[in-house]
Order: structure tokens, then C-alpha cells, then sequence
């Protein structure tokens, strides 16, 4: 069974950043003894392999009392449990240890075959993906901004682009209320667009959004997403720059990101600056293919490492750096430093990726905190080994629990706060331009750290001043930037020396 190590992708659709509120193995053979004799309901057949499941493989196992192994005495009483709670749903929840604050993560599903579609970068959509706000001076108007439009979709085929105002959909304003069913209700609608003016000011609270007489109608279709989303190279002062974003820990496109990285070492690039502020996460494997990509000095160093629960110690794995894959050669570049752009999207084998990395060499992180999530899961059905194979044709229910915890070589897990950028850029309405264009917030921050001016990154420290001229005063560090280009007053940045 592959393991997972990431935000599903559906939540990362559904959850777009809203600011509207301030191993299949023989170990799992002997599972706990206590059955359901003689069951004819499916819904209870469900509540046992959800119990049961957790049982064997939940990383927060000995938190949970109802999971322990001596939680029963008699059939019974087991069944009396199960039937107390009205859906396998309910029973599922009752077993999640700290839902708001620890396991954010683990999941029922009760279609596996979606679930698994999901996780392979084949789903059904329009190709939109974005963010809400409340438009400025309103606790009730809601606008979208698209902040990525994938390849081969309807989106992409009907011209739209990343930074698109969305004001209405099928002629209807978006609001608190309404949002959810406007945009989630229908896998076909019309899209009502709108213009963000800044009307000449540096203030945000007087922008405006206004509709417009544009509107695109999409239906979602099936479809297979490439994360390997946008190669480029970019020179900065004599020095060839690579940039490459990349949407999804997708195993089943670890060759197309090896060719993005031999792309890369045939033009020579010396510095690398990875865009993953919109990837949920993965598998660990390609998380671990890709470090070596970037270095190709390690081979055979613990790039990362599982911990699972007190019961399943021996499955504790290293996962390590390495030269080749499928036959293949890695295509590795030996930097010593790269940087990652990353934001509060970046999840799991993102974030796991960073982490183990940071063991090595010189990450630079460009953005904002991540989401926090350092554990692994995996997919878990209803069969004797809680692999695919033999899953009960009676239902289609899985679960995708926390299963093991992630550590770096030193042993140092990702903060539940999320990693904290090194250089702190937030995007906004107003800096939604196309990924690749060295004037983009984010990735111009990068791009002029590596150029050493500093003149949209800015360091982590003291408060800046901002001055009459439009220059910005950092004290105690006796640096004043001449062109700080699209920061804003009412924003606050922070920088050290």
C-alpha cells in the first residue's frame, strides 16, 4: 500500500482560503479478537472495519480509551458500542484524538474509488482553483479570485486566467450565504466576472470590487492533473535561475518531475526556487526523489523517517536519498541551497519536505506559515489485511487515518503552527499575477534575495517604517528600500540582517 503523506486534494479544492471568518502488511492479520457474529446489517459491518481499523493502525491509539485493545469484554457489549452510534460516520469521529488542534486530518470516505482517483490526480472539475474574500467594506459580499487555472481543463480552454475577479455565478452576487451552494451546488454554471480596483491608493480598505458584463459558462469534466504544473528559467546576474511549480506529491508523475530536473541540469542551472504555496502533499517516496533531485550528494543519507504507533514499532521506516528510480536515473542538481515558496496551502509532504531538506543544506522559505501537518497517513479498507485486495463488495467505505509520524535526520518534527517562512510574503486581491512572471509577489521575493537587493523579500526581525516618500525605513538595521515595490502601508514586514 503507498503510503500518503498529505491534505487531500478535495479538501484543498473545497477549503480554498476563505476570509470571511476573522501499508497493507501481514502485521494487520491479528487484528482484535472481537467480531460480529453472525452480522446481517452492512451499516454495522461498516462500524466493526471502522473500529477495528483504528484499532490496529491510528497513530493516537493509546489516547483514545474506546481503542483499546481490552475496551471489550464480550461480543456483546462490542456490538452494543457499535450500534450506539447512528453512522459509521459518528463512530469515526467519536475516535479522532484532538479534531481541532492535533488530528485535523484523518478522514471516512464512503467512495474509495473517488478517494483513490483523488490521490492519483484524476478527479472530475473545471479546472478552478481559488480563494475568497469579503469584498472591501462589506461583511456580507463575497468575491473569488482564481489563483490557479489548471492544464487541459475547461477553465484553461475558456481563457481563464490566474488573478480573474468572480463576482456572481448564474447571475447571482456571492454572499455569506450563498457561496457554498453557488460555487459546490452543480458541476455546471456560469461564471459572472468582476474588475478589483485600487482606486490610485496604497490602502486596501478603499479598493472595490464591481461586475462586469463578462460571463463563462463551465461544466467539470474528468480529469488527470500533472502537478508538475511550470518550468522556467530565469538569469539573475550572470547565474541561471530555475523555477518550477509543483501542485501534488502525485507518484504516478515522478518521471515527468525528473524531466522538469533534467530540464534544468542540461541549461546549467545553479539555484532552484520551488513553488509548492498551493501543494497539499503526497507520497513520501516522491517527496524523497524530488530532495534528491535537488541535491544528489546523499545518496543513501536518511532523507526521512516514519514513527508509528506503540504497537507497530517494527513498521518504523527510513525513507533515504537516491540516485535512481524505476530503472531510472535521478537527474540531480548538488545544490547546497534552494528556495520554496510556501504559504498556508502547503501541507504534509510539502511541508516534509522542507523539514528534510532544512537537515542538509540552506532552505530559504519564501511566503507564509505552513499548515502544520506532520503526520503520514494511508488508505485502509475493509479486507482481512486492510489492503485493497479482498476489500468487502459489500460497500465501498475507506478510511485515510494518521498513521505515523514524520521526523527529519535530526528527529525534529514540523510544528503543529506550521513552518515559519524566512522571508514573509503574503499574497493579496491585489497580486494575483501569473505564476512565472518574475514581477509576482512571491516569486519576486525570491528573485531578489538570490540577486541580494532585497527589494520585495524582506527578512524576518525589526518593523519597517513606512515614510512619506514611499521608502521604507528599517530601524536598527540603518537600511532604507528605495523601491519597495508592491508592499503595502497597511501590511506589516518584517526584516533582519
Amino acid at each position: 500500500m503507498l503510503m500518503k503523506y498529505f491534505t487531500p486534494r478535495f479538501y484543498r479544492l473545497f477549503a480554498a482560503f476563505i476570509l470571511i471568518i476573522g501499508l497493507a502488511t501481514s502485521c494487520f492479520d491479528d487484528r482484535d479478537d472481537n467480531l460480529v457474529p453472525g452480522s446481517t446489517s452492512v451499516t454495522l459491518e461498516i462500524k466493526d472495519f471502522v473500529w477495528k481499523a483504528m484499532n490496529a493502525v491510528y497513530l493516537y491509539k493509546n489516547e483514545i480509551s474506546d481503542l483499546a485493545d481490552d475496551r471489550f469484554s464480550t461480543d456483546e457489549e462490542y456490538n452494543a458500542y457499535l450500534n450506539s452510534f447512528d453512522t459509521p460516520e459518528e463512530l469515526f469521529e467519536s475516535l479522532i484524538y484532538q479534531r481541532e488542534t492535533v488530528d485535523r486530518f484523518s478522514l471516512i470516505v464512503d467512495d474509495y474509488v473517488a478517494l483513490e482517483q483523488q490521490l492519483s490526480g484524476v478527479y472530475k472539475t473545471n479546472g478552478l482553483e481559488y480563494f475568497l474574500y469579503l469584498e472591501p467594506g462589506s461583511n456580507d459580499n463575497v468575491f473569488v479570485i482564481v489563483r490557479l487555472v489548471l492544464h487541459d481543463s475547461p477553465a484553461e480552454e475558456a481563457g481563464i486566467e490566474r488573478g480573474d475577479i468572480i463576482t456572481g455565478i448564474n447571475g447571482i452576487e456571492l454572499n455569506r450565504d450563498n457561496y457554498i451552494d453557488l460555487l459546490f451546488g452543480s458541476d455546471s454554471f456560469t461564471l459572472n466576472f468582476g474588475n478589483y480596483d485600487d482606486n490610485g491608493t496604497d490602502i486596501l480598505e478603499d479598493d472595490t470590487v464591481t461586475s462586469n458584463s463578462e460571463s463563462i459558462t463551465l461544466a467539470a469534466r474528468t480529469l488527470n492533473e500533472n502537478p508538475v504544473y511550470q518550468t522556467n528559467i530565469f538569469e539573475v546576474d550572470g547565474k541561471k535561475v530555475g523555477y518550477l511549480v509543483y501542485n501534488g506529491f502525485t507518484n504516478e508523475y515522478d518521471n515527468q518531475l525528473n524531466d522538469a530536473f533534467g530540464f534544468f541540469k542540461s541549461n546549467n542551472v545553479e539555484e532552484l526556487i520551488l513553488d509548492i504555496r498551493y501543494n497539499g502533499g503526497g507520497s513520501v517516496q516522491s517527496a524523497s526523489y524530488l530532495g534528491s533531485m535537488i541535491t544528489g550528494q546523499f545518496n543513501g543519507d536518511v532523507f526521512s523517517k516514519l514513527v508509528y504507533n506503540d504497537n507497530l514499532q517494527s513498521l518504523n521506516s527510513e525513507y533515504k536519498f537516491s540516485s535512481s528510480f524505476g530503472g531510472n536515473s535521478i537527474n540531480s542538481l548538488g545544490l547546497d541551497r534552494v528556495y520554496v515558496i510556501a504559504t498556508g496551502n502547503s501541507a504534509s509532504a510539502s511541508e516534509l519536505l522542507i523539514n528534510s531538506l532544512g537537515a542538509y543544506i540552506n532552505v530559504i522559505h519564501v511566503g507564509s506559515n505552513t499548515v502544520g501537518k506532520t503526520q503520514a497517513s494511508i488508505t485502509v479498507y475493509d479486507s482481512p489485511d486492510l489492503g485493497r485486495q479482498g476489500a468487502n463488495p459489500a460497500h465501498t467505505y475507506a478510511l485515510q487515518p494518521l498513521v505515523a509520524t514524520s521526523v527529519n535526520l535530526n528527529n525534529q518534527p514540523v510544528p503543529g503552527t506550521g513552518l515559519t517562512p524566512d522571508i514573509l510574503v503574503n499574497e493579496t486581491p491585489r497580486d494575483f499575477d501569473l505564476l512565472g512572471d518574475p514581477e509576482e509577489r512571491l516569486l519576486a521575493a525570491a528573485l531578489a534575495d538570490i540577486a541580494g537587493n532585497g527589494r520585495f523579500g524582506l527578512r524576518v526581525g525589526d518593523d519597517f517604517i513606512q515614510l512619506e516618500s514611499g521608502k521604507k525605513e528599517f530601524p536598527n538595521t540603518g537600511l532604507i528600500i528605495d523601491n519597495p515595490g508592491n508592499l503595502k502601508k497597511s501590511e506589516r514586514f518584517k526584516i533582519s540582517q
